[in-house]
């Protein structure tokens, strides 16, 4: 049985993990000790991070609109996940990890312009 790190749940929502092969579709619980993940098919295959361990956390960010996809990053690794609500899990997760962990990570054209730019620079 999965035991959540969590003393109290701040905010519960849907979304998609991206972590192994396809998309896990399931929970999300955004609490005071950690930010975790229960898919749906199967609650035991699970994703907890504790707030510690976060070093990052960021999403593409146009105008003022937050993309769905958010990026988690760890002591150990890196996560994808995907949710309609991931402006406020940022929100929350800003509380807890503070300002200055929460980023804006580069738009798809911004990555190629950067590849393009260190292509052809000179060395």
């Amino acid at each position: 049985m999965a035991q959540s790190q969590n003393k109290t749940v701040e905010f519960q929502t849907t979304g998609v993990s991206y972590l192994g092969i396809g998309g896990k579709v399931g929970k999300f619980l955004v609490g005071d000790k950690a930010l975790e993940f229960y898919a749906d098919a199967n609650v035991e295959d699970y994703i907890q991070i504790p707030w510690e361990n976060v070093l990052q956390i960021g999403a593409n960010v146009s105008g003022k609109t937050v993309s769905r996809h958010f990026q988690v990053f760890t002591d150990s690794g890196k996560f994808l996940f995907a949710s309609k609500d991931a402006g406020s899990i940022l929100k929350h997760a800003r509380s807890h990890i503070g300002n200055e962990k929460v980023i804006k990570l580069p738009t798809l054209l911004q990555t190629i312009g950067h590849f393009f730019k260190n292509l052809f620079a000179k060395k």
